[in-house]
């Protein structure tokens, strides 16, 4: 690869349609952080995630209003029908979904800062939620656009405190149903012969092992119970434990009433601060941590040069990192400026996203309906904002470069190729791979029977499937 390829593909999303390779790679790359746009079209207007939460807890109080009538009408001996209220929401909530996962995709095709933009989805899966748990569904996009997209160029320690204090992490991980065993709502439960849920720990063990330090960065099982203590009370305004609330304004609140008290112990260090406070101070403490950078940067690392990073590379991003408490700007030049991504040995096997937005990219493509678009992503196998776990999507060839996931692909350039507006292949196979292309691509290519067809094969070829 050429660093132009490099740039436009490894960094970027894919060259667009007739784009002019970059004369200055690196200060192409550099440059995008004044063109980024955190807000742009479909995002500005889209409903943000207090809004969400509002339709939420107006959903959740017509299914508490159906299951006392449904009570009644079971005692009366008359049928109950459900209200067509609760499956307006449902639906609602879907279309909701399939509008924000079209949104993220267009912008991505769209944009003129593509780096930054892999940088939005690079954290957006790192800190990751999935609408396979059903109620994330509505609140997955307004997550990414108001809690990832405008700390994408900040710093580290504001991107998590945003991300994990955001209703759709807090739905998810099951923190709105964690409650301090010693909390004033549990001591007054027990006292009138009510049990509280309870302590939940899955928040605070995913911050730990999946956004922070890792799954060897020194915690303990201890820590993880000390941490789930600290965050009770943080919840959804508007939920009848969470009264006398304080509202973040992201439509989550901090509760008093169910926060465990005391002091916390964390890592060796002792927590003293009252309320929301504690926590606060923990997530402060563990954002800068040396095992947070390293974790960090080996996952950068990863993403941008190879499944198995280069110690080299790790290092100087973790460096940069803790010089910088975290400062995610200087983390992505000394990225840039490192040689290892720049090697041609190194070359990362696309996802079906990158892939899809790639080849869209370079096909010109504007706009795409939602049905058509979710289609095209779980056809590919990558629902948007769906993986089956908080880990997030796998970033390594082993999870995407399976013979049934090449197919789709295939059969997917396929309707790309016959769809397309202009299916000038060799010009496209230029710019999409300027000096780069295979012998056999460019011979596959040039005798394809058909324009669409040789655009079929240049969106399946080898040079395509990797960045």
């Amino acid at each position: 690869m050429t660093a132009q390829t490099i740039a436009l593909s490894r960094f970027g999303l894919g060259a667009r349609y007739r784009q002019r390779a970059p004369d200055d790679p690196r200060r192409w790359l550099l440059d995008q952080f004044d063109r980024y746009d955190p807000s742009p079209g479909g995002i500005a207007g889209a409903r943000t995630a207090k809004g969400t939460v509002a339709a939420f807890m107006e959903h959740r109080a017509i299914r508490r209003e159906m299951r006392q009538q449904r009570n009644m009408a079971a005692n009366s001996g008359q049928e109950q029908r459900r209200p067509p209220e609760a499956r307006q929401y449902n639906r609602s909530a879907r279309r909701k979904y399939m509008a924000d996962a079209t949104t993220r995709g267009l912008v991505a095709i769209r944009s003129e800062a593509p780096f930054v933009e892999r940088m939005v989805h690079f954290w957006s899966n790192h800190f990751a939620v999935s609408v396979a748990k059903r109620q994330v569904t509505p609140f997955a996009g307004p997550y990414e656009f108001g809690a990832i997209r405008p700390h994408v160029l900040g710093n580290f320690g504001t991107m998590l405190r945003a991300a994990v204090l955001d209703p759709a992490m807090l739905l998810y991980l099951d923190q709105i149903r964690s409650i301090g065993p010693n909390s004033p709502a549990a001591v007054r439960a027990a006292r009138r012969g009510r049990r509280e849920p309870g302590l939940n720990e899955n928040l605070a063990r995913e911050i730990l092992e999946l956004h922070t330090l890792g799954v060897d960065g020194g915690y303990s099982q201890a820590d993880v119970t000390e941490f789930a203590r600290a965050l009770t009370g943080f919840t959804f305004a508007g939920l009848r434990r969470a009264r006398n609330s304080t509202e973040l304004g992201n439509g989550a609140a901090f509760a008093a009433m169910i926060h465990e008290p005391g002091t916390r112990t964390i890592l060796g260090k002792n927590y003293r601060q009252s309320g929301g406070q504690q926590a606060l101070a923990i997530l402060e403490d563990i954002a800068t941590h040396p095992a947070t950078a390293r974790h960090v940067a080996t996952k950068l690392a990863r993403h941008f040069s190879a499944d198995e990073p280069p110690t080299s590379l790790v290092q100087r991003l973790e460096r940069a990192f803790l010089r910088s408490s975290g400062d995610l700007p200087t983390v992505y030049r000394s990225l840039i400026e490192a040689p290892e991504p720049w090697r041609d040995a190194h070359t990362k096997f696309r996802t079906p996203w990158d892939w899809s937005i790639a080849a869209l990219r370079a096909t010109g493509t504007e706009e795409m309906p939602p049905r058509r678009f979710a289609r095209l992503q779980n056809e590919l196998g990558q629902q948007v904002w769906a993986p089956k776990s908080p880990a997030g999507y796998a970033d390594t060839a082993a999870g995407w470069a399976g013979p049934d996931a090449l197919i789709r692909r295939i059969e997917t350039a396929e309707r790309i190729g016959n769809t397309a507006l202009d299916r000038d292949s060799r010009t496209l196979a230029r710019t999409l791979f300027p000096d780069t292309l295979n012998d056999s691509t460019a011979t596959a290519v040039a005798r394809a029977e058909s324009p669409a067809q040789g655009l079929a094969l240049l969106l399946a070829s080898p040079e395509m499937m990797r960045r």
